[in-house]
């Protein structure tokens, strides 16, 4: 098997049986905000095109670049599906051209046979929640026969042993181990605060990764999936390219591979692989050779010049991206009025879950998102400062207003383009409902949050009894679980309880079933 970096979480994978480009990502993405890191423009994108399978693990725009899979990628390739409850990726596809589907079920390993007959087992494990992606991720396994690539991107399964159970030993893991989220940058709070939170979310990020590393074994890996380059003169404070970048006190949450490399290193494992755009690691079971197309250093000794390089090539890239973004003066209030709130009257669970008022600063205009009473209207006298807020550049909302885009979560908040500010913890129900701004998607996400977890076995950590599955998206506790004093946090996420009341501290609701053992 041969595998080819071609940037961020993108793959392209050869075999006796054929090609399989993975999420072949090279145009910005949230208005201009993301670009790959390193930069991966030089390849070349037909070639890598003329593919025999086409693998995009969900439709989140560093993953789904619908100009590059228009312009360079084989419309009769193959496309391997994953198993989504909402068929919103199939239809983005098909508008593209692409019309050749191997629907797959979720974690069922199925043969597919290529060129010349050869066959492959391929498996996709696909993740549901509408907390994963916008209404799903998903990750794939290749086995050629003599070699197994689990490529997890970023997707967070919670369930690792259907992978041994169907694959045996994994060869080569490629996964995600950097930020790729607004949080904490945007939020309204102080600095030092907003820098200790950082470092927090940096630590917990590269825990979760080396927890799946852990669990996988696999003898290789390669950090994957991010983080990007942030190349808008607004922007680039976002990028951790400063002399810091292996200080524990580094606050950025966007490390790069070379630093989680050097975590998995002092974590005793040696594993570790570096591929930049262009990289070939030619694997044969447990041995891999690798080349690279330059010298990595080129990029990684001096991080912030090679940024500075490419931020300078981008400049009319985001000119025209500026460019391209709606204008007008109009009022609105009328036209959020339109969207929002028939999707309030259908989402009883999830508006309950939200609970408050949120407003919505557009430059000079107010807009109130009154969830409780399921009405989108102006701020009232004497209303006071909303529980939850976003301050968003009104141009952003008239595009995707414009652009008819059923996720605001997946163009305005992972651009971080934006201000926040919460009174009180982390609300998952509000964040479920600007991803599912379409009739389809709020019912479904409202009837996930409806239906029952099962809590009824238990694990034991730390003189602890607590459920096994975490009530916030069913991660196995006794893999993912820390405890430290009365604290339980999951690393798949980051979610925390208190053990002795059971009581969620990140969020609402999401109480955990915990007895202290004698």
């Amino acid at each position: 098997m041969q595998i080819t970096s071609v940037g961020h979480a993108g793959f392209h994978i050869r075999t006796a049986a054929g090609t399989i480009l993975c999420d072949p990502w090279v145009n910005p993405a949230y208005f201009g905000s993301w670009f790959p890191f390193p930069d991966n423009t030089g390849l070349d994108w037909d070639e890598l095109g003329n593919c025999d399978f086409l693998y995009v693990s969900h439709l989140h725009r560093d993953h789904f670049d619908a100009k590059n899979l228009t312009e360079h990628i084989n419309k009769d390739a193959t496309v391997l599906l994953p198993d989504y409850p909402v068929p919103d990726l199939r239809r983005e596809l098909e508008k593209l051209g692409f019309h050749t589907f191997f629907e797959t079920e979720d974690s069922v390993k199925h043969t597919v046979t290529g060129a010349g007959g050869a066959e492959l087992d391929v498996m996709i494990i696909a993740l549901r929640a509408p907390a994963d992606g916008p209404i799903g991720d998903s990750g794939l396994v290749v086995s050629d026969g003599e070699t197994v690539c689990f490529n997890m991107n970023d997707a967070r399964p919670v369930d690792m042993d259907v992978l041994h159970e169907q694959f045996g030993h994994i060869d080569i893991h490629l996964l995600q181990y950097s930020g790729a989220i607004w949080y904490p940058m945007v939020y309204d709070i102080p600095r030092r605060t907003k820098a200790n939170f950082g470092k927090q979310k940096r630590q917990r990020g590269m825990d979760r990764a080396r927890s799946y590393v852990d669990q996988v074994a696999a003898t290789w890996v390669v950090p994957s999936a991010g983080p990007p380059m942030f190349l808008d003169p607004e922007l680039r404070y976002l990028n951790d390219d400063g002399d810091d970048r292996f200080s524990e006190e580094n606050g950025n949450i966007f490390p790069d591979q070379t630093v989680f490399l050097e975590h998995l290193h002092q974590h005793g494992n040696s594993g570790g692989v570096l591929m930049i755009p262009g990289s070939v690691a030619d694997v044969h079971g447990a041995d891999l050779s690798l080349t690279h197309p330059f010298d990595p250093a080129e990029i990684y000794d001096d991080k912030a010049g090679y940024i500075e390089r490419m931020a300078e090539r981008a400049a009319p890239v985001l000119a025209a991206e500026r460019a391209s973004r709606a204008s007008g003066e109009d009022p609105l209030l009328p036209r959020l009025k339109e969207l929002f709130e028939p999707i309030m009257t259908q989402s009883d669970l999830i508006c309950d879950g939200i609970g408050y008022p949120v407003g919505l600063v557009l430059g000079d205009e107010t807009v109130v998102l009154d969830f409780p009473k399921r009405v989108v209207r102006g701020p009232i006298d004497g209303e006071g400062k909303y529980r939850y807020g976003f301050r968003i550049d009104p141009q952003l909302v008239r595009t995707v207003l414009r652009d008819d885009e059923p996720d605001w979560v997946n163009t305005i908040f992972l651009s971080t383009r934006f201000q926040a500010w919460r009174i009180g913890g982390y609300n998952e129900y509000l964040y479920t409902f600007f991803k599912c701004l379409t009739d389809e998607r709020i019912a479904y996400a409202d009837g996930w949050f409806s239906e029952a977890h099962d809590d009824s076995a238990s694990c034991e950590l730390a003189g602890w009894e607590v459920q096994r599955r975490c009530p916030h998206l069913k991660a196995d506790l006794s893999k993912f679980g820390v405890v430290e004093g009365n604290t339980l946090t999951c690393n798949l996420h980051g979610w925390q309880w208190d053990l002795e009341s059971g009581r969620c501290k990140t969020s609402k609701g999401h109480e955990l079933r915990s007895r202290k053992l004698v």
